[in-house]
């Protein structure tokens, strides 16, 4: 079985409250049921921390045990030079993901450390872009 690894960052563990005009009304959590529901040949693994070294350590603790990683770094992928070398690092493919359209914010947002480490970028698809995420593993694997 495929297994999968979403990292979510900081702040993300308020989607469904946190300026639900740029990130929508659903929690993570009940998207997290419909996605695993839509892919149930599919292990998900979900984790979520608001500290950048947490981040790096649940990284690293995907190496040799999941086939991919979906990484919403949230701010940090903005200021973030250790996330993007721990991605580079792992040897496990990753796909960036980001709820909100990056490009089209402030100026700062438009700035990755992380894409560069990454196999491929999505963002501005909602919550969406996980799920385009998961079919890009799924599709890598056949």
């Amino acid at each position: 079985m495929l297994h999968i690894a979403i990292i979510n960052g900081p702040n993300l563990n308020l989607l469904g409250t946190r300026e639900p005009e740029i990130y929508g009304r659903l929690s993570f959590d009940a998207y997290l049921e419909t996605l695993r529901q839509r892919f149930p040949v599919v292990e998900i693994s979900h984790f979520q921390s608001n500290v950048e070294g947490e981040i790096i350590n649940l990284l690293h603790s995907c190496i040799g045990r999941v086939q991919g990683i979906i990484l919403n770094g949230g701010a940090y992928t903005h200021t973030s030079i250790a996330i993007a070398d721990a991605v580079a690092a792992i040897g496990v493919p990753v796909v960036e993901v980001h709820i909100s359209n990056v490009l089209a914010r402030e100026e700062y947002r438009k700035t990755s450390f992380v894409s560069a480490k990454c196999v491929g970028s999505i963002s501005g698809l909602g919550m969406d872009g996980y799920a385009l995420a998961v079919q890009y593993f799924i599709d890598r694997q056949q």
